[in-house]
């Protein structure tokens, strides 16, 4: 696939990780629709996009959770570009905590539900919702296409992660079964896991909780953004690349 020639739709896409997507797919000349919930942050974005070189961009507000706002945005999207080529499926957040916390013997603090539905909303839900929407998109469009989702390495297990690494496995397990299903219409998937990557997501992280982090990390470094990007860009350019993921970690096992 020809990023100069190909739509991309990033979720996530006015900052972050997703930002840096953006401005690296924008200096390859691709079309770009970034869709975040925060019409200042898209607007900063598309400027920058649209001055390092990018053939169209376009941001749109949608809150991934919701299903009527996703089918609304994909079908313009659609219209306003005429095709969609990729999707990268980065959209994500944090909500860190452990499971129960006990102290001599008695139960001082328990995961609410909320907070771990939260994450699973944003993460896999916005996720799948996405993804089968521009699934659809695409399939019938038929000139096949790319959905990306990104998990990470937390997607083993990591302490204080319950819900974030439920998702990033639930990505992934997506991830297979959409090659798997979608082959048939000319549509790859693929995901990425990266480590510990700098961004202001992990900027979030506790002092402690970053040195305890870099530590594991043989390369004793944070992953920057493009190195993320640089990933995606070889799952969307290598057209027998379907169904399997890219551990972007930098030789960290959590």
């Amino acid at each position: 696939m020809d990023i100069a020639s190909s739509t991309i739709v990033i979720t996530g896409g006015a900052q972050g990780l997703g930002r840096a997507m953006a401005e690296h797919f924008a200096e390859a000349g691709a079309s770009l629709a970034l869709i975040d919930m925060n019409q200042d942050t898209l607007n900063e974005a598309e400027q920058i996009c649209a001055e390092k070189g990018a053939k169209k961009v376009q941001g749109y507000v949608a809150n991934v959770t919701d299903e009527g706002a996703v089918e609304e945005v994909f079908t313009t999207i659609q219209n306003d570009f005429g095709g969609i080529n990729v999707l990268i499926n980065n959209a994500g957040i944090l909500r860190d905590g452990l499971l129960i916390k006990c102290k001599d013997g008695e139960i001082t603090q328990k995961m609410p539900l909320q907070q771990f539905q939260s994450v699973l909303d944003v993460n896999l839900t916005g996720s799948f919702l996405c993804g089968r929407e521009a699934a659809a998109h695409m399939a019938k469009a038929g000139n096949g296409g790319v959905i990306i989702n990104i998990s990470s390495v937390a997607r083993a297990g990591n302490m204080g992660q319950t819900n974030y690494a439920a998702t990033k496995a639930g990505v992934v397990a997506m991830t297979v079964t959409w090659a798997r299903e979608l082959g048939r219409f000319g549509i790859r998937c693929g995901a990425i896991a990266p480590g510990f990557i700098e961004t202001p997501m992990t900027a979030q992280m506790k002092p402690e909780a970053i040195e305890r982090a870099l530590s594991m990390v043989p390369l004793r470094r944070w992953g920057q953004p493009d190195e993320i990007a640089h990933s995606a860009r070889y799952i969307i350019e290598n057209d027998f690349f379907s169904g399997r993921v890219l551990e972007i970690d930098g030789g960290v096992r959590l």
